[in-house]
């Protein structure tokens, strides 16, 4: 145990500004948790719906209880994600309504601006025990492990990116790829850890040609992807397997393989980077999306490498060390990891293409 030391006034300050900010991480993390409720309870779409709302009207909309609805409300009021309409009223006939700006963050699932997934990635279910296993132990935890609360706030997240930005300003900015999408004969594509499926459905979305293939080792996100499909009437030219990629039939069958924001997540990414530049065809090329980690580790960290680290310590290592040996890449992989990786695997360059976003880096893997 530390005993309380003395402090001069440069180090008692700064302890104090410390004290202050774990304070208001606590704060911080638990309306986080409270979004999580609000999210999943329906509660914001609700109270959208109805305009403003009095906690019973709004508990009978939802399908929740009165007081537990009323004290959600006064808390939201208090750390200023809703508002009241007059908050000396009483209790039980107080309005409240929802801000149009924090209901585009809240409901607008379609804004680049929606975040409300943030809280279920951090506010679900997560296996603190065996994180803490891992940490002793050097193993892993398994994706399933995280549950469906991280595999939808994931998925959710990315969505917003894709249907925004993929098809109108990212590949547009390759206009070699964006030519060839567009071309005769139609092209095959594959994107390799698509979750989801959003980003395979969205290049089939912009690109009416293209015939898509998406894989993924996670049987619930690909029927979920297929179910998707369906939905959006593109099951004709898009297939989502649970399929082990190196099956040689599909050897040189791509025009375009994608992976996106996923190789840092691979026990062994040269493995599957070999495998991956397999399925191009001649002339074909690889399109990988990485977070931006700087080019080398900076301290003190900006919010984006702070938010980087988070996700690797939480979830990113942990699932690349679930499958043993493991390269223990993380979510922090730099651009010299990603080319180091890539010329192991015997592609002869990588070139970082001109596409900016605060979040990510975009490679083209030349075989």
């Amino acid at each position: 145990m530390i005993e309380t030391p003395v402090l001069n006034a440069k180090e008692a300050a700064r302890r104090d500004a410390f004290v202050g900010r774990l304070f208001q991480a606590y704060i911080e993390g638990g309306n986080l948790a409270t979004v999580y409720l609000g999210d999943r309870l329906g509660l914001y779409q609700a109270l959208a719906d109805l305009g403003s709302a009095t906690p019973a009207e709004l508990a009978a909309r939802a399908g929740t209880h009165e007081r537990y609805t009323r004290e959600w409300l006064e808390q939201q009021v208090v750390a200023g994600i809703i508002e009241v309409t007059d908050a000396q009223a009483e209790a039980m006939i107080r309005r409240y309504h929802l801000p149009p700006g924090h209901a585009e963050v809240l409901l607008a699932r379609d804004s680049v601006n929606y975040l409300a997934p943030l809280a279920r990635v951090v506010g679900g279910a997560q296996p603190m025990p065996a994180l803490l296993e891992a940490f002793q132990t050097g193993g892993g935890v398994p994706y399933t492990d995280y549950g469906l609360d991280i595999r939808e706030g994931q998925a959710d997240l990315a969505r917003t990116m894709y249907i925004n930005l993929l098809t109108t300003a990212w590949l547009p900015a390759i206009p070699d790829v964006h030519a060839r999408l567009h071309a005769d004969p139609p092209a095959r594509v594959a994107d390799i850890a698509c979750g989801y499926g959003w980003s395979s459905l969205e290049l089939a979305r912009a690109y009416p040609k293209v015939r898509l293939d998406g894989f993924d080792s996670d049987e619930a996100s690909i029927a979920a992807a297929r179910t998707t499909a369906v939905e959006a009437g593109l099951a004709d030219r898009v297939t989502f397997t649970v399929r082990d990629a190196t099956d040689p039939r599909l050897a040189g069958a791509y025009d375009l393989v994608t992976v996106f924001n996923a190789i840092h997540d691979m026990a062994r990414p040269v493995e599957a980077l070999r495998v991956i530049r397999g399925l191009v065809a001649a002339r074909g090329t690889v399109i990988t999306m990485e977070p931006r980690a700087p080019e080398a580790f900076t301290a003190p960290g900006d919010p984006f490498d702070q938010i980087r680290y988070l996700g690797s310590i939480m979830f990113c290592l942990p699932t690349g060390m679930a499958e043993q040996p493991s390269a223990g890449t993380g979510q922090t992989m730099r651009p010299a990891t990603l080319r180091r990786y890539a010329m192991e695997a015997s592609f002869r360059e990588v070139e970082i293409l001109p596409i900016e976003h605060p979040l990510m880096r975009f490679y083209r893997l030349i075989p």
